[in-house]
């Protein structure tokens, strides 16, 4: 098998592997989230719903970090044994993965998820205050724009403090796993 061969049917695992994972995150986390949030008052939905957006933004900017931070700054890290730097290292070494966790796989799921939110928020608002059917539009333009505007934002600060960024990352998730392994 050449290495062409090797690349290919690797990125066929990857694909089929984040599709599955991204399947059955969405589903758990879609179930329990709009079931919670349907039993919750309106303001206390709001806050879930911000909570929600603000996980994709942040997720989007790690995913941003990691794919233009320099590698070359670790290594002087990782030879000082400075907790995190190796994982790190693995973060950059793999970005294309790590990027479409954060982004796509995480910052997707928030996107849908909001969306499911603000619609319920919307349901709640015409129901129980009498507010027009029309509010629903509103509230789905105001969570895109929110969304959208802030990934923009998380996108230029993700560029500007990479290292930052992938080095408080790569310690958190070093907390989890052993650095050495």
């Amino acid at each position: 098998m050449t290495n062409k061969e090797k690349s290919s049917k690797s990125h066929l695992k990857w694909t089929i592997q984040i599709f599955l994972i991204t399947f059955v995150l969405s589903l758990i986390i879609s179930y329990i989230s709009t079931n919670g949030v349907s039993k919750l008052n309106v303001v206390s939905a709001i806050v879930i719903l911000f909570v929600v957006i603000m996980i994709g933004v942040i997720f989007d900017i790690i995913g941003v970090a990691v794919t233009v931070a320099n590698e070359e700054e670790f290594h002087a890290k990782a030879t000082k044994k400075a907790f995190g730097s190796k994982m790190s290292l693995k973060l950059i070494k793999n970005a294309s993965k790590v990027a479409n966790i954060c982004a796509d796989v995480i910052g997707d799921i928030c996107g849908v998820l909001s969306g499911a939110i603000s619609a319920m928020i919307s349901l709640k608002l015409t129901q129980n205050l009498g507010m027009p059917e029309n509010t629903q539009f509103i509230i789905s333009a105001v969570v895109a724009a929110m969304t959208v505007g802030g990934k923009a934002i998380g996108k230029e600060i993700g560029n500007k403090n990479s290292t930052k960024i992938v080095y408080m990352f790569g310690k958190l998730l070093s907390h989890f796993q052993d650095e050495n392994k």
